[in-house]
């Protein structure tokens, strides 16, 4: 897999990039909805999604209280600082 530049933004990245990227860093894409990612790190758990305009990523039980963390990222950001904000966890 040959990715564009990691200042490159995200929607500079051709879906299958994408989706191979999201792979590199141990998400599992959902048989059904093709959009919707499962990532799991030793430390925390994630669903993602591929929308229109942003990635959503919400991590499971990750607040104080136990509660979801949800938070959104524009594609115009470069592959890195998804990949920092994602990947580091909520």
């Amino acid at each position: 897999m040959t990715l564009p530049s990691s200042d490159t933004p995200l929607y500079n990245h051709p879906l299958p990039d994408i989706e191979n990227w999201l792979r590199s860093h141990g998400g599992e894409q959902d048989s059904k909805e093709l959009h919707y990612w499962r990532i799991e790190n030793p430390n925390w758990t994630a669903d993602l999604w591929l929308d229109v305009d942003q990635i959503t990523v919400r991590y499971i039980g990750a607040a104080n209280n136990g509660q979801d963390i949800q938070r959104s990222f524009k594609y115009s950001l470069s592959r890195k600082d998804l990949e920092a904000a994602i990947f580091g966890g909520p």
